[in-house]
């Protein structure tokens, strides 16, 4: 069983209440438009200082500049348990995908498939592809959402569960 916390959009903001919303979490999923490389830093640090050490993967945002796109690329497909999983920054969600995504869920059999950028918060299930969609919103202070937001949820074996949304107040 793993505990994924998912969040987007910060653009250089990191609210103190991520740390103890993601304290029992094993692994940290940034969906684009961090901000800077010291967000990184700053999420990792205060996540040690909870006593707990994650994994932090992430993809590169349309803000990001070259000291994340050095780090993270502009999507990624990976494997946690039995869930394959795809992140790309602008994505689009069930029935408006961006140009090319829904080729790539079908061909690569991917079950979630996880976009940033809009700061919508969208928790929606593509019956057509059989795959889960999940945009957490935005953590940041810019942009025109009106709350902060970020999910956190657990993957057991090939289940996806335990989805929760998490408000982190007035942008």
């Amino acid at each position: 069983m793993t505990k994924i916390g998912l969040i987007s959009d910060t653009h250089g903001y990191l609210d103190e209440a991520v740390f103890e919303h993601f304290k029992d979490c094993d692994e940290i999923w940034h969906a684009g438009d961090f901000g800077t490389i010291n967000l990184v830093e700053d999420l990792q640090n205060g996540l040690l200082n909870k006593g707990n050490k994650v994994i932090i993967r992430g993809i590169f945002g349309n803000i990001d500049g070259k000291d994340i796109r050095s780090v993270y690329p502009e999507n990624l497909v990976f494997n946690c348990e039995d869930v394959k999983i795809m992140m790309q920054h602008i994505g689009g969600y069930p029935g408006r995908y961006a140009p090319g995504i829904k080729k790539e869920i079908t061909q690569q059999k991917i079950k979630l498939f996880i976009s940033g950028h809009s700061h919508i918060l969208k928790i929606m299930y593509d019956e057509s592809l059989g795959c889960l969609h999940i945009n957490p919103g935005a953590a940041g202070k810019q942009g025109w959402h009106q709350v902060r937001t970020i999910v956190k949820f657990v993957i057991d074996k090939d289940n996806i569960k335990d989805c929760a949304i998490i408000e982190l107040g007035k942008r």
